[in-house]
């Protein structure tokens, strides 16, 4: 086994991320929906956006059955999506995907270092895109309805 496969996945960090999911519960009065699962774990993430009047994100919460993976992530993503514009949301989803598959850097998103040690655990990948997948999915609403 490679010293690349074998590096810690579940750090201090990463796991402390996973506890600030809490702070973004999935309410009603969030328009913008998804849901995705993930076909490789079986984590699944209800999410919910709201926009304000000049097109940013104002609003996140997320219902979120996932390993701490999946849920750091999440909570990566809710911490740092409000006020950014959701083009810049897809954008770092896709940069994400690409520096999973070992094809370019980390994407610049607050706190998205914290999930780095994930990377040498491709089973992980899944969960770790998850959130990602479904905040650009519920963003296209908004797109589709402009």
């Amino acid at each position: 086994m490679s010293a690349r496969v074998s590096s810690k996945l579940y750090t201090p960090e990463l796991l402390g991320l996973a506890t600030g999911l809490a702070a973004f519960p999935l309410t009603d009065d969030l328009p913008l929906r998804a849901e995705e699962r993930s076909r490789t774990c079986g984590s699944v993430i209800t999410l919910g956006l709201a926009l304000d009047d000049y097109g940013l994100v104002s609003a996140v919460g997320m219902k979120v059955s996932a390993c701490a993976i999946g849920q750091a992530s999440a909570a990566v993503l809710a911490q740092a999506i409000r006020g950014d514009i959701p083009g810049h949301v897809c954008l770092t989803a896709e940069a994400l995907a690409r520096w999973l598959a070992g094809e370019g850097d980390l994407p610049a998103w607050r706190g998205i270092a914290g999930l780095a040690p994930a990377r040498d655990h491709p089973g992980r990948h899944g969960a770790l895109l998850l959130p990602w997948t479904a905040a650009c999915k519920a963003l296209s609403q908004s797109a589709a309805a402009g």
